[in-house]
């Protein structure tokens, strides 16, 4: 059993870092270069004829939530967050990607996938295989379970992250949109030597290193003469001296607001006699008509519209060469000034820049990230050192290691006068005469902060008979775990049989309810037990069991410790059948057995388990004679002070 939990949880490592890095990646460079990703769409839209342009803002829109998406499950795979939407979603997202990649593999629709942008080009072979990892992982992870990813924050606090990545994603994304990519990924980039690079030279000293990929994509940069269709790539890129590269791939999609910035930067640059080109991939009419808009009296000439997107992500963009190196870019909305006869050295750009912006990025990324994951872990700690000294002053007061305890569970009854008066009765009553055990009351949801008020000093302690298994948020009539200890309880009764009967709570449910009560630090009163039928089919230890590991198994052995099992077997509640002190000391010893063997045998032996079955005042000292009973959760002999005072009595000697 160890070992297989080890090996889940190794499993749910690998699954978090590989799933988590790699979404995180993917949506990173789609968000740090959406027009990029919003071109691949567009071309995804074409091969299959949808209505929308290149230029529609669907495109764009598209791109934003998909990196978004992703950076987000990238996100709550690394911090163990959002486990439940992250384990069936993951799976759902990696079965309709990789059915896209199939049918990228068969039909070669576009030149490559587009999962990481620029940044990284996979063949289709590659994509589709990177896929079919992903889905596998994530469905393994799914069927494993959540109690195998642990949280890094706890769920209190993971809204903040939530926001905070989502409102990350989009200004990174929105500012690339704007003006440039943050983070630019084509061959492109600040420090490219276009000039080697077209005439097939080594690159020189000083640039930007190219892979084989880069250098392809610049060597097959050409520009044509659009009157007489003759080369002038070379007198283009071979220009000794400064020169600048007006980018304009489709004028009908052109921003001509800049038209006076543009005008002013050719008539400063044709004073200082430095070269100023537009390249487009419009027909003359479309030249025409940009001169018609704009005044432009520049030359114009033409190039493939994929090579200028992948020059600028703008439109208009401009890029400045010196001795046809790169040296600066900027988009429409950042056009630089020049002051005419000045010297364009003044705008240079460093190759650098990139690396400065990347530690910018993951700065403003990761200090907000970290500190909330501090203030969550200080929340935490302080949370459990408060509950500590309660558990220490408790224990002290006993003097017992494995708490005797006699707890009354109230169900839905006393009005709110009523529980007042029965809760002061049992104070009083327990002040002139200490109890030899931990007494603990459960009450409806309506007494428990005048109760805690009026048990303030007094040896009884308070308890819920339920809470949810939300957080917070829009689920009328859910009373959640921290509304709970802001009233002053210290427990939760959850598992009831009454609640798995009437209300359907299952083992996924309850393991939810009890990790929120505990991260709220509520100890759990946690019920367990069979029903006639499985009693009568004799399948009692296999039922208790199962409720055991569905619900309490992805625990640590210091949550177990702030758990109090109470075993109610439900065949013998109001059925006429009654279940003898031999019977309850038989399940109590097997469930004790079953802790043991998953946590250890300190944990069994420290562990409280409750009878929750029919306990009155006579047969109470019979049963918590047994060495396996530590108590009893007890139901309507707790609704008369007298009645529960004789339950009490019974671990007096």
């Amino acid at each position: 059993m160890k070992l297989r939990r080890r090996l889940l949880l190794a499993y749910a490592a690998l699954c978090r870092v590989v799933l988590g890095l790699t979404f995180l990646v993917s949506g990173f460079v789609k968000l740090a270069d959406p027009m990029g990703m919003a071109h691949k769409l567009a071309a995804y839209g074409a091969s299959v004829e949808l209505p929308w342009d290149d230029a529609s803002i669907l495109w764009r829109i598209g791109a934003v939530a998909l990196g978004g998406m992703e950076f987000s499950l990238g996100l709550y795979w690394l911090l163990g967050i959002k486990r439940l939407l992250t384990l069936r979603f993951t799976p759902v997202l990696m079965a309709v990607m990789t059915g896209l990649t199939v049918w990228v593999y068969r039909a070669h629709p576009v030149a490559d996938c587009g999962c990481f942008g620029d940044a990284i080009v996979l063949t289709d072979g590659q994509t589709l295989a990177k896929n079919v990892v992903l889905l596998a992982l994530s469905l393994g992870a799914l069927m494993a379970g959540r109690r195998y990813i642990k949280r890094l924050i706890t769920e209190r606090n993971a809204w903040l992250v939530s926001i905070y990545t989502v409102v990350y994603s989009l200004v990174v994304a929105l500012y690339s949109l704007h003006y440039l990519p943050v983070l630019d990924f084509t061959p492109y980039r600040l420090g490219a030597d276009l000039r080697a690079a077209v005439k097939g030279e080594a690159s020189r000293a000083g640039t930007a290193p190219l892979s084989q990929r880069d250098l392809a994509g610049l060597s097959s940069f050409f520009a044509y003469d659009a009157a007489t269709g003759d080369d002038v790539t070379f007198p283009i890129v071979d220009h000794r001296g400064y020169s600048f590269l007006l980018i304009v791939p489709d004028v009908a999609t052109a921003d001509d607001g800049v038209g006076d910035r543009i005008a002013d930067l050719y008539d400063a640059a044709r004073a200082a006699g430095v070269p100023f080109y537009m390249l487009t991939a419009s027909d003359p009419a479309g030249r025409s008509e940009w001169v018609d808009r704009t005044g432009a009296a520049y030359p114009m000439p033409g190039a493939d519209i994929t090579a200028l997107r992948a020059m600028s992500r703008s439109n208009p963009g401009l890029l400045m060469l010196h001795d046809g190196v790169i040296v600066g870019k900027w988009s429409g909305n950042d056009l630089p000034q020049l002051a005419e006869g000045e010297s364009p050295a003044r705008l240079e750009q460093s190759p650098r820049t990139a690396l400065v912006t990347l530690a910018r990025l993951t700065l403003w990324f990761l200090v907000p990230l970290v500190l909330v994951i501090v203030a969550d872990g200080v929340w935490v700690g302080h949370k459990y050192f408060r509950h500590y000294r309660y558990l220490k002053r408790f224990n002290h007061k006993h003097h017992i290691m494995r708490k005797k305890i006699v707890a009354g569970n109230w169900k839905m009854n006393k009005t709110l006068p009523e529980g007042i008066a029965l809760a002061t009765e049992l104070r009083d009553t327990l002040a002139a005469d200490a109890p030899a055990c931990g007494v603990i009351i459960c009450t409806p949801y309506i007494h428990l902060a005048p109760v805690a008020e009026l048990l303030k000093g007094s040896v009884i302690g308070l308890g819920a008979e339920n809470c949810a298994d939300k957080e917070s948020g829009a689920y009328t009539g859910e009373v959640s775990a921290a509304m709970v200890k802001s009233t002053g309880a210290q427990y939760v009764i959850l598992g009831h049989s009454e609640r798995r009967a009437y209300y359907h709570e299952t083992a996924e449910i309850l393991k939810e309810k009890v990790a929120l009560a505990l991260e709220h630090g509520l100890d759990v009163i946690f019920c367990i037990g069979e029903v006639l039928e499985d009693r009568e089919a004799g399948r009692q230890n296999e039922v208790v069991k199962a409720q055991l590991e569905g619900s309490l198994f992805g625990l640590t052995a210091e949550q177990l410790s702030h758990i109090i099992l109470a075993y109610e077997p439900v065949w013998a509640i109001g059925t006429g059948k009654t279940a003898t002190a031999d019977q309850a000391e038989e399940m109590h010893a097997f469930i004790r057995k079953t802790i043991a063997d998953k946590f250890g045998a300190q944990a069994a032996e420290d562990i409280t388990i409750l009878y929750g079955g029919s306990c009155k005042p006579s047969n109470a000292k019979e049963l918590f004679a047994k060495p396996d009973v530590d108590g009893g959760l007890i139901g309507g002999a707790a609704l008369k002070a007298a009645d529960f005072k004789g339950i009490i009595d019974a671990w007096k000697a």
